[in-house]
């Protein structure tokens, strides 16, 4: 779960964690006073969404009047807004976060989350911080220090200084930084992260530490004991699909491809995608409905799929052990029929009653494409998927 960046900033101060003072506002009339509150002379306002890359599509601008936040204001509430981040997803601007204008001297970058790679969370300190830290993590990954650490030891000051005070003059400024980044652990750990985030962790005028921006991801499995963050839930940033799947009993994570999945089991289904990675295509989805998946969750899970208008065809991939092959083809049929499909479909069954599975969708009298191994229905779907494409440019 996501967090805006003004909840993320009361959780950083919640945590001895110094930032910038900020008030947010979802209504152009409070723009005005927010400005008034902390213009000296100047102040920046930032749209709300939960979305990197948003200085770079215009949503963090200066602005140096009651007059200019209203305006800013104007521009962005209740308009979409998308990133080169988002993927090409637009979300309604509902609040937007005026704060001080602080002179800035140096910009870095601190974070924590998971190195899976090592089993255990990581500390990322960069003196390169800003909106560019991605093409420094990529070009330049020695500019970033790690130090690693288990959940269950906390983590000090002193057992952080030794790695980031280097190309500081003196310890004082390596010294808050250090502190910073040990209370950041601290709250990583306590509020079940995955994910904590300063960028920019900033120097500003009188040698004074400050987080000017601030992110946290917090892991839904531990929202049962996370409840008064699970309040700061904001639903109108979920993804419209993903809500609606859960409401099924279905997983869905929305990707960028044209190949929708419908699959049972969540192994399986990433071996799906990565076979029609393997076969030149991307996949548009992670789509598990589980073992005991009935018509009706096959019916809504092929809604959901559709709802993506990049999708241009549908692979159904399903292994039948607890749910019976059969059941789901009379599944496949019915949504079809109902939903009046047509973008190409692509069936793969295996398992128990496989035969009875593929006996109905032959005489379904639908177009359904069915094949007998995964390779042959990942090829086939990329196949359908970019003929689809060639012959309905324009047309979704």
């Amino acid at each position: 779960m996501k967090l805006h960046e003004y909840q993320s900033r009361k959780l950083l101060n919640d945590y001895g964690i110094p930032t910038s003072k900020g008030v947010v506002f979802s209504s152009a009339s409070e723009a005005g006073r927010a400005f008034q509150a902390l213009g000296k002379p100047s102040a920046v306002a930032k749209v709300q969404v939960l979305m990197g890359g948003r200085g770079k599509a215009g949503g963090v601008a200066h602005i140096h009047s009651a007059e200019e936040a209203k305006a800013f204001a104007e521009k962005f509430l209740g308009k979409p807004f998308s990133t080169t981040q988002s993927a090409g997803e637009a979300k309604t601007v509902r609040s937007i976060l005026i704060t001080e204008d602080k002179k800035i001297l140096e910009e870095y970058y601190l974070g924590v989350t998971i190195d899976r790679s090592r089993g255990r969370p990581v500390v990322l300190f960069s003196k390169q911080g800003g909106m560019d830290i991605e093409e420094v993590a990529s070009k330049h990954p020695e500019a970033i220090v790690k130090v690693h650490f288990m959940p269950e030891a906390r983590l000090s000051a002193s057992d952080i200084l030794p790695k980031v005070r280097q190309g500081f003059a003196g310890d004082k400024l390596p010294l808050q930084i250090a502190e910073i980044a040990a209370n950041l652990c601290r709250l990583f750990v306590e509020k079940d992260s995955s994910l904590c985030e300063i960028n920019p962790l900033a120097l500003t005028m009188g040698d004074e530490i400050l987080a000017l921006d601030a992110k946290v991801v917090i892991d839904d499995n531990a929202l049962f004991r996370q409840t008064e963050l699970a309040a700061m839930k904001d639903p109108e940033e979920e993804d419209e699909r993903e809500r609606k799947a859960k409401q099924f009993g279905l997983s869905y994570v929305s990707m960028n491809g044209n190949v929708g999945c419908l699959v049972n089991g969540a192994g399986l289904a990433m071996a799906t995608m990565d076979m029609i990675k393997l076969a030149g295509g991307e996949p548009a989805n992670f789509l598990d409905v589980g073992g005991g998946a009935t018509a009706d969750m096959v019916r809504e899970g092929f809604k959901i799929i559709l709802q993506d208008s990049r999708v241009m065809t549908i692979l159904v991939n399903i292994f039948g052990g607890i749910m019976k092959c059969d059941v789901i083809a009379q599944g496949v049929i019915e949504a079809s029929r109902e939903i009046q499909l047509q973008v190409p479909l692509v069936v793969r069954l295996e398992g128990t009653n496989v035969e009875q599975g593929r006996a109905l969708l032959q005489s379904s009298g639908l177009r359904i494409i069915s094949c007998k191994t995964i390779d042959e229905a990942a090829r086939r779907a990329v196949e359908e998927a970019n003929a689809y494409r060639s012959s309905h440019v324009g047309s979704r």
